[in-house]
Protein backbone atom coordinates (compact mmCIF):
# COMPACT_ATOMS: atom_id res chain seq x y z
CA UNK A 1 0.00 0.00 0.00
CA UNK A 2 0.96 3.35 -1.19
CA UNK A 3 0.51 6.16 1.13
CA UNK A 4 0.14 10.12 0.11
CA UNK A 5 2.88 12.69 1.47
CA UNK A 6 1.53 14.28 4.36
CA UNK A 7 -0.30 17.71 3.46
CA UNK A 8 -1.93 20.67 4.49
CA UNK A 9 -4.99 21.93 2.30
CA UNK A 10 -5.66 25.66 2.77
CA UNK A 11 -8.70 27.30 2.32
CA UNK A 12 -8.13 28.09 -1.22
CA UNK A 13 -6.56 25.35 -2.04
CA UNK A 14 -7.86 22.64 -4.70
CA UNK A 15 -9.96 22.87 -8.01
CA UNK A 16 -12.69 24.64 -7.70
CA UNK A 17 -15.84 24.38 -10.04
CA UNK A 18 -19.53 24.62 -10.45
CA UNK A 19 -21.94 21.51 -10.89
CA UNK A 20 -24.96 23.39 -12.22
CA UNK A 21 -26.72 24.52 -8.76
CA UNK A 22 -23.73 24.25 -5.95
CA UNK A 23 -20.07 24.29 -6.11
CA UNK A 24 -17.32 21.98 -5.27
CA UNK A 25 -13.81 22.44 -4.51
CA UNK A 26 -11.59 19.18 -4.59
CA UNK A 27 -9.71 19.13 -1.28
CA UNK A 28 -8.60 15.34 -1.09
CA UNK A 29 -9.30 12.52 -3.77
CA UNK A 30 -9.26 9.03 -3.22
CA UNK A 31 -4.84 8.84 -4.10
CA UNK A 32 -5.06 10.17 -0.95
CA UNK A 33 -6.67 7.68 0.79
CA UNK A 34 -5.54 4.86 -0.89
CA UNK A 35 -9.34 4.60 -2.60
CA UNK A 36 -10.33 5.01 1.63
CA UNK A 37 -12.33 8.39 0.61
CA UNK A 38 -12.92 11.65 -0.87
CA UNK A 39 -13.18 15.13 0.54
CA UNK A 40 -15.04 18.03 -1.22
CA UNK A 41 -16.48 21.36 -0.38
CA UNK A 42 -20.03 22.07 -1.73
CA UNK A 43 -20.50 26.53 -1.41
CA UNK A 44 -24.47 26.72 -1.80
CA UNK A 45 -26.26 30.07 -2.44
CA UNK A 46 -29.20 30.91 -0.55
CA UNK A 47 -32.31 28.30 -1.23
CA UNK A 48 -29.98 26.12 -3.90
CA UNK A 49 -30.87 22.68 -3.92
CA UNK A 50 -28.01 20.44 -5.06
CA UNK A 51 -29.51 17.81 -7.12
CA UNK A 52 -32.67 15.98 -8.49
CA UNK A 53 -33.53 13.24 -5.95
CA UNK A 54 -30.52 10.76 -6.21
CA UNK A 55 -29.11 7.08 -4.63
CA UNK A 56 -25.62 5.86 -4.56
CA UNK A 57 -25.19 2.31 -5.15
CA UNK A 58 -21.06 2.54 -4.08
CA UNK A 59 -20.53 5.40 -1.74
CA UNK A 60 -21.95 6.54 1.14
CA UNK A 61 -21.71 10.55 1.81
CA UNK A 62 -21.06 12.46 5.06
CA UNK A 63 -22.22 16.20 5.38
CA UNK A 64 -20.59 18.38 7.96
CA UNK A 65 -21.71 21.92 7.80
CA UNK A 66 -19.01 24.49 8.30
CA UNK A 67 -21.72 27.20 7.81
CA UNK A 68 -24.82 28.08 7.40
CA UNK A 69 -27.96 25.94 7.42
CA UNK A 70 -28.39 22.27 5.50
CA UNK A 71 -31.86 21.00 4.93
CA UNK A 72 -31.83 17.34 3.52
CA UNK A 73 -34.32 14.88 2.18
CA UNK A 74 -33.57 10.96 3.50
CA UNK A 75 -35.55 8.69 2.50
CA UNK A 76 -39.19 10.25 3.84
CA UNK A 77 -37.23 11.87 6.71
CA UNK A 78 -36.69 16.05 5.91
CA UNK A 79 -33.83 17.34 8.59
CA UNK A 80 -32.08 20.52 9.17
CA UNK A 81 -28.35 20.67 10.44
CA UNK A 82 -26.82 23.79 11.57
CA UNK A 83 -22.33 24.46 11.70
CA UNK A 84 -21.35 21.14 13.21
CA UNK A 85 -23.61 19.18 12.22
CA UNK A 86 -22.80 15.87 10.28
CA UNK A 87 -25.52 13.90 8.22
CA UNK A 88 -25.23 10.85 7.30
CA UNK A 89 -26.35 9.77 3.60
CA UNK A 90 -26.22 6.03 3.49
CA UNK A 91 -26.13 4.41 0.51
CA UNK A 92 -28.96 2.85 -1.55
CA UNK A 93 -31.03 5.15 0.01
CA UNK A 94 -33.15 8.30 -1.95
CA UNK A 95 -32.02 11.77 -0.89
CA UNK A 96 -31.22 15.21 -1.81
CA UNK A 97 -29.95 18.25 0.38
CA UNK A 98 -30.06 22.24 0.08
CA UNK A 99 -29.40 25.61 1.62
CA UNK A 100 -32.03 26.06 3.79
CA UNK A 101 -31.41 29.77 4.62
CA UNK A 102 -30.68 33.17 3.51
CA UNK A 103 -27.38 33.34 3.77
CA UNK A 104 -24.27 31.19 2.36
CA UNK A 105 -23.98 27.86 3.17
CA UNK A 106 -20.92 25.60 2.92
CA UNK A 107 -20.51 21.67 3.70
CA UNK A 108 -17.89 19.53 3.73
CA UNK A 109 -18.95 16.52 2.35
CA UNK A 110 -16.68 12.67 2.86
CA UNK A 111 -17.57 10.47 0.09
CA UNK A 112 -16.55 6.51 1.33
CA UNK A 113 -15.38 4.49 -0.58
CA UNK A 114 -13.57 7.44 -3.04
CA UNK A 115 -14.60 7.64 -6.23
CA UNK A 116 -17.96 9.41 -6.65
CA UNK A 117 -15.46 12.90 -6.74
CA UNK A 118 -14.55 11.93 -10.73
CA UNK A 119 -18.07 12.22 -10.87
CA UNK A 120 -18.25 15.94 -9.86
CA UNK A 121 -15.16 16.71 -12.03
CA UNK A 122 -16.39 15.10 -14.94
CA UNK A 123 -20.00 17.34 -14.44
CA UNK A 124 -17.94 20.49 -14.31
CA UNK A 125 -16.30 19.75 -17.59
CA UNK A 126 -19.81 19.18 -18.80
CA UNK A 127 -20.99 22.96 -17.81
CA UNK A 128 -23.29 21.29 -14.80
CA UNK A 129 -26.16 19.14 -14.02
CA UNK A 130 -28.58 22.47 -16.21
CA UNK A 131 -25.84 22.63 -19.10
CA UNK A 132 -25.35 18.95 -19.83
CA UNK A 133 -27.08 16.84 -22.76
CA UNK A 134 -29.44 14.53 -20.90
CA UNK A 135 -27.92 11.01 -22.79
CA UNK A 136 -24.49 12.19 -21.76
CA UNK A 137 -25.88 12.69 -17.97
CA UNK A 138 -27.48 9.61 -18.25
CA UNK A 139 -24.43 7.89 -19.44
CA UNK A 140 -22.21 9.38 -16.65
CA UNK A 141 -24.45 8.38 -14.05
CA UNK A 142 -24.49 4.85 -15.63
CA UNK A 143 -20.69 4.56 -15.13
CA UNK A 144 -21.17 6.12 -11.43
CA UNK A 145 -23.87 3.74 -9.79
CA UNK A 146 -25.90 6.98 -9.62
CA UNK A 147 -29.83 7.07 -9.92
CA UNK A 148 -31.53 10.03 -10.16
CA UNK A 149 -34.46 11.44 -10.52
CA UNK A 150 -35.30 14.73 -12.80
CA UNK A 151 -38.70 14.63 -12.05
CA UNK A 152 -38.17 15.07 -8.47
CA UNK A 153 -37.28 18.91 -8.86
CA UNK A 154 -40.68 20.82 -9.68
CA UNK A 155 -41.80 19.17 -6.04
CA UNK A 156 -38.50 19.74 -4.41
CA UNK A 157 -39.03 23.33 -5.42
CA UNK A 158 -42.70 23.82 -4.14
CA UNK A 159 -41.95 22.12 -0.99
CA UNK A 160 -38.87 23.26 0.56
CA UNK A 161 -39.17 26.88 -1.72
CA UNK A 162 -35.84 26.06 -2.92
CA UNK A 163 -34.34 26.85 -6.63
CA UNK A 164 -33.02 25.00 -8.99
CA UNK A 165 -30.60 25.69 -11.18
CA UNK A 166 -29.70 27.87 -8.79
CA UNK A 167 -26.32 30.91 -9.10
CA UNK A 168 -22.75 29.99 -7.86
CA UNK A 169 -22.15 31.03 -4.86
CA UNK A 170 -20.21 34.54 -5.22
CA UNK A 171 -17.63 35.53 -2.37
Amino acid sequence: MQTAPPRVVGPADGKAGFLGSIGVRFMLDGDCSDGGFALVEHPMSAHALAAPLHKHAREDEYSYVLEGRMGALLGDDVLEAGPGDLVFKPRDQWHTFWNAGDDPCRILEIIAPAGFERFFSELVDLGGVAQADPAVLGALCGRYALEMDPSSVPDLIARFGVRFPAEPLVR
